[in-house]
């Protein structure tokens, strides 16, 4: 069976198998919302990681620097919204349109570890 995978080192990790969605990041906790819940009572989350990291492209160094919107449910959601702003986070989940009708990308987070300063 065909299992294409690109990996961008040390990070972000995109890993492609057909059918297959998996994202993972490192950076800062940016931004949080409030903590609310869906009319059914699940607790959820949006917030921003930032992420800066040095990667190789046609053999040169750069420098990259991006904010990326997230969102985490249920336990997830509960550790992110007691977390604090600037912390290191290592994120795993996947991408997926903001809405129907939007194109904006937001990870959904299902994995959390949190890194020591």
């Amino acid at each position: 069976m065909w299992k294409p995978k690109l990996k961008l080192a040390p990070t972000p990790t995109l890993e492609l198998e057909p059918g297959g969605n998996r994202f993972v990041v490192q950076g800062t906790l940016a931004e949080r919302d409030a903590l609310r819940h869906t009319p059914a009572g699940i607790p959820i989350l949006n917030f921003r990681i930032a992420h800066v990291s040095q990667q190789s492209e046609a053999g040169a160094s750069r420098q990259v620097e991006y904010e990326l919107a997230c969102v985490a449910v249920q336990e997830k959601a509960q550790l992110m919204s007691a977390a604090a702003l600037g912390i290191g986070l290592r994120l795993e989940g996947f991408l997926a349109s903001r809405s129907r009708v939007s194109k904006q990308l937001v990870l959904h987070v299902d994995k959390i570890e949190f890194q020591q300063p």
